[in-house]
């Protein structure tokens, strides 16, 4: 049986670091960096534990600025 894991992208020139995503994602894979910013001067979110995530593209529902998304990558 094939393993399916997520991906996320995130356009970190267009994140805002409202945090929303980061709230939402029930396997704790993102963060907002916290020494970088992006080129509007805001922290931006990255995957901080890309091996956790599911891809259920909560993160990427949440997202005011629609700056995120999900792929389901399956592994065989």
């Amino acid at each position: 049986m094939a393993k399916v894991h997520g991906a996320v992208v995130i356009d970190e020139e267009r994140c805002k670091g409202c945090d929303l995503c980061v709230a939402a994602c029930p396997t704790k894979v993102l963060l907002l960096k916290d020494k970088e910013v992006n080129n509007r001067g805001y922290h931006y979110a990255y995957m901080a534990q890309p091996e956790a995530c599911i891809g259920c593209s909560s993160c990427a529902i949440v997202c005011p600025d629609a700056c995120i998304e999900v792929y389901r990558v399956v592994e065989k």
